[in-house]
């Protein structure tokens, strides 16, 4: 029989139709860089190549083990990012169910009915069939089959705009996973930087610490000698009780940040305490990071992407709005089969085809509102796109200030530390002889103690910015393991 095989022809027909067909709307392209004032070169830096491995895996750079260790552990168990790969499974299927309104859609059914004679004779009629039947002959039985499908023809692109915006829609979910991963493996850095910059002035503040109960002795015992007044005496226990009262607030600086680092690793905070304890030195950044073009964070940082992203899904919905318009052209059909028993379904066949237009005549305006909505919501992202372009620039610059500050203060800090430390062995032995008076040996160790903690923060603040230059540059997600809830791995 030809009919059942007449309808199977249509939806590749239909296919073909929608495929020929014209999208309205705008096709979207990527915006110009002279659109979004991207320069030729960073002014802090010269325009060296990037290296994408180096950028990959930048915390291998700094030679720490402990940090390579705790950096690679969170990208693999971090909550965020878990979230935002469940984000990218929701953004997928959401993809793979608009494509599917390329397709006709098919569905089937079936029913079958028993009749008995249970009481007297005479005829009755099937209700489904018409069929007529004698009640003394005993049960009748009856099957009915039906296959159903529709397809709507996409004429002006409609269906096509609304899976190019899920599309881009599913690239910035791929985006917003990529900044998740980003951001926690520079969180887990900077917190590990914090952590061991709190064991490196907590050790020179015990240190200093040592020094000044050996100072308050000196002078109590000069005091006692009737050499000096109680006044050196005083001053020695005042600056010893105000190095004392730092040690806690620096403990609690520690303890904040290896706990944060435990929570970025998708653990109770404590979990890591053992492996940070053994005290180690702030890690060294390198001594050059190369920066690349400007053009080239476009591609690199998700954020932009995920930005422009944003973009395409805004600029394809218009199409969407705009096909709503023109008319729709919607094709369905049925076949129908009954009969007595389930093998003679087939004999009695009966096809359907129809064919429908409906075009929009009178909405009141609402159709061109929605088209200005979605050019209006095209613009936002626009706006959006060129804003975090232009953020991530000022990122870079900063960065690049701040790395090269940093290393030049660190520098100029570490002299004054020498310095410092040599005035204070000249004074403590010049005090000891009594040469000078207690102020200028009070001075000395308050220098010291200055210069130290400043000199350790510098190298701090030197580390940290290499690690926000990274980030700005768009490094670290390359390396990042893609997490089970993208596919589903824990369900």
């Amino acid at each position: 029989m030809n009919r059942p095989h007449s309808l199977l022809r249509l939806a590749p027909i239909g296919l073909a139709v929608s495929l020929s067909a014209c999208a309205v709307g705008p096709d979207y392209k990527p915006p110009a860089l002279a659109s979004l004032a991207v320069p030729q070169r960073f002014v802090a830096a010269a325009p060296l190549p990037a290296s994408e491995a180096e950028l990959a895996g930048w915390w291998e750079a700094f030679g720490d083990p402990v940090l390579t260790d705790l950096v690679t552990r969170a990208l693999a168990a971090n909550p965020s990012v878990e979230v935002a790969g469940a984000r990218l499974r929701q953004a997928r299927a959401a993809l793979a169910s608009s494509e599917s309104s390329f397709w006709p859609s098919l569905g089937a059914s079936g029913s079958g009915s028993r009749s008995e004679t249970l009481r007297g004779g005479g005829s009755i009629t099937d209700p489904t069939t018409g069929a007529v039947f004698n009640r003394s002959s005993g049960g009748q039985s009856s099957f009915r089959a039906g296959l159903d499908a529709s397809y709507e023809v996409d004429l002006f692109g409609g269906i096509r705009r609304s899976v190019e915006a899920a599309r881009a829609d599913e690239g910035a979910a791929v985006a917003d996973l990529h900044t998740a991963q980003l951001s926690v493996a520079s969180d887990t850095a900077i917190n590990y930087i914090a952590a061991r910059t709190a064991q490196s002035r907590l050790a020179i503040a015990r240190a200093n610490l040592g020094y000044q109960d050996e100072t308050v002795e000196i002078v109590g015992w000069r005091v006692r000698a009737g050499l000096v007044s109680s006044l050196d005496l005083e001053q020695a226990r005042a600056l010893r009780a105000q190095t004392a009262a730092s040690i806690p607030a620096l403990e609690t600086n520690y303890t904040a940040a290896v706990n944060r680092i435990a929570i970025l690793l998708g653990q109770a905070p404590g979990s890591v305490t053992a492996l940070i304890d053994p005290i180690k030195p702030i890690p060294l950044p390198p001594e050059m990071i190369a920066t690349g073009l400007p053009a080239e964070l476009l591609q690199r940082r998700p954020d932009l992407v995920s930005a422009e992203r944003a973009l395409a899904a805004a600029s394809a919905r218009i199409g969407v709005a705009t096909a709503e318009l023109y008319p729709a052209l919607r094709l369905s059909g049925s076949l129908t089969g009954s009969g007595s028993s389930f093998t003679g379904v087939a004999d009695s066949v009966i096809g359907t085809l129809l064919g429908s237009i409906s075009a929009p005549i009178f909405q009141g305006g609402a159709l061109r509102a929605q088209i200005e909505s979605a050019r209006g919501g095209a613009g936002v992202a626009f706006g959006n796109y060129r804003s975090a372009v232009l953020t991530a620039l000022e990122d870079v610059e900063n960065a690049l200030t701040s790395n090269t500050n940093a290393r030049r203060r660190e520098s100029q800090l570490l002299l004054a530390e020498q310095a410092a430390n040599n005035a204070t062995l000249f004074a403590r032995s010049q005090y000891r002889a009594g040469l000078i008076d207690f102020q200028q040996l009070l001075e000395a160790e308050r220098s010291l103690l200055s210069s130290q903690d400043s000199r350790a923060t510098a190298r701090a603040d030197r580390a940290t910015a290499s690690v926000q230059l990274y980030r700005a540059l768009g490094g670290g997600w390359q390396a990042a393991p893609e997490p089970q809830t993208v596919s589903g791995g824990r369900d």
